[in-house]
C-alpha cells in the first residue's frame, strides 16, 4: 500500500504573520550571519527613533530605548547623505559630530549598517540597523543587497499586518452597550479597559506613538450641589460632546466614572501637549473646565505605567489650578526619555 505525504507545513516553516515576529527573525538571522555589536529594528515617529526589536552584544539597545532622529546616523542614511553600509565611520567627515558626541557619552560607533523599512506608499516606518565598536572590512558592503532584501520583506509583512489591524479596529468601533457609558455615549470603564487590553500588544508590535491623557472636571460637584443632579448630568453630557469634537477619529475617549475622563492620543508625544491645551480651551469655552495630565506610552512600559504617571500629573495640574494667584500653565505633560546610546540626547 502506497502512502502519500500530506501538505502539512511544520510550524517552524510557516511564514510570520505578525510584524514583530518577522523583525525578531530578521534581527536574529543578521546577528548570526553578520555578527556586529548590535542589530535592531527601529520605529521612526516625528523626531524620535525607538528600538522595537534588538540583538545586542555591546550597546544596551533594548526595546523601548529612544533617541532623537535628528541626531541619528539612520537619518543621514535615509536622506542619502551617507551610504547604507559604512565599514568605517571615521572616514566620513559628515558623521564626525555624531560619532564624536557618541564617543563622549561612552559609546563607540566605528561601523554602521542601515536600510529603511517603508510603508506601501513609500513613507518611512523605521530602519534595520547594525552598529559595531570596531571598523569592519571594506568588503562588508557586498551584503548591502541582502540587507535591502530583508528590509523589503519586513515592509511586506508590515503592510499585511497593519491592514489586518486596521480591519480589526474598524470592527471594534461598533462597541457593545455593555462597554458604553449610558449618560455620555463614551466608553465606560469596562470598555476602556477592554480597549487597552486589545491595543497593548499592537502598540508594542509597531511602536506607534501614543500618549495617555487623564482628565478630571473641575466644577461637577458645585453644579450638583447648587443646581441639582439633572444639571450635573447635562454638564457631563456637554463635556463629553466637547471631548468628541476635539478628539481625533479612532482615539478612544472614556468616562471612567463620576467626573473622571481618559483618552489615548495616537500622535507624537511632542505634539500631544498642544492637543490637550486645545481640548482644555474647548472645555473652558463650554463651561466645563478640566484638569489634565499627559504621559507617553512606552514600548517597554506600556499603558499601565503611562496611566499612573498621567493620573499623578493630572492631580498636580488640579492642585495648581486650585492655588489662589497661581498660574496653572496648562496640562502637565510628562516628556518621554531620550537615551539611545548611538544618538545621545544633547549631542
Amino acid at each position: 500500500m502506497t502512502t502519500h505525504p500530506t501538505n502539512v507545513v511544520t510550524a517552524d516553516l510557516a511564514p510570520p504573520r505578525a510584524f514583530d515576529q518577522a523583525c525578531r527573525m530578521v534581527v536574529d538571522y543578521l546577528a548570526e550571519a553578520l555578527p556586529m555589536g548590535a542589530w535592531a529594528v527601529t520605529r521612526v515617529a516625528g523626531d524620535r527613533q525607538t528600538i522595537l526589536v534588538s540583538h545586542d552584544e555591546s550597546y544596551g539597545l533594548v526595546p523601548g530605548v529612544e533617541g532623537r532622529w535628528a541626531l541619528s546616523i539612520c537619518r543621514t542614511m535615509v536622506s542619502g547623505e551617507t551610504p547604507r553600509v559604512i565599514p568605517d565611520t571615521g572616514r566620513l567627515p559628515v558623521l564626525c559630530d555624531v560619532v564624536e558626541a557618541a564617543a563622549e557619552g561612552g559609546t563607540t560607533v566605528a561601523a554602521y549598517v542601515g536600510t529603511p523599512v517603508l510603508y506601501p506608499d513609500g513613507e518611512l516606518f523605521g530602519t534595520v540597523i547594525g552598529i559595531n565598536q570596531e571598523p569592519l572590512d571594506a568588503g562588508f558592503v557586498s551584503h548591502e543587497s541582502l540587507l535591502d532584501l530583508l528590509s523589503s520583506l519586513l515592509s511586506s509583512v508590515l503592510e499585511a499586518d497593519t491592514n489586518a489591524v486596521h480591519s480589526a479596529r474598524e470592527l471594534e468601533l461598533a462597541v457593545s452597550d455593555a462597554e458604553t457609558d449610558t449618560l455620555t455615549g463614551l466608553l465606560n470603564r469596562r470598555g476602556w479597559e477592554r480597549w487597552l487590553t486589545r491595543e497593548e500588544e499592537r502598540f508594542r508590535r509597531f511602536g506607534d506613538p501614543a500618549s495617555v491623557v487623564m482628565m478630571d472636571l473641575d466644577g461637577l460637584k458645585r453644579v450638583n450641589d447648587t443646581q441639582g443632579h439633572d444639571a450635573g448630568d447635562a454638564y457631563l453630557r456637554r463635556a463629553a460632546e466637547t471631548l468628541r469634537s476635539v478628539t481625533r477619529r479612532g482615539d478612544p475617549v472614556a468616562r471612567l466614572g463620576g467626573d473622571e475622563f481618559a483618552m489615548v492620543a495616537t500622535l507624537d508625544p511632542d505634539d500631544v501637549g498642544s492637543l490637550v491645551a486645545r481640548l482644555q480651551e474647548a472645555l473652558d469655552a463650554a463651561g466645563t473646565p478640566c484638569s489634565a495630565g499627559v504621559a507617553p506610552v512606552g514600548v517597554a512600559s506600556g499603558f499601565a505605567e503611562a496611566i499612573a504617571v498621567a493620573d499623578a500629573a493630572m492631580y498636580e495640574d488640579k492642585r495648581a489650578r486650585r492655588t489662589p494667584g497661581r498660574d496653572a500653565g496648562g496640562p502637565v505633560v510628562v516628556d518621554p526619555p531620550t537615551t539611545t546610546p548611538y544618538a545621545p540626547e544633547g549631542s
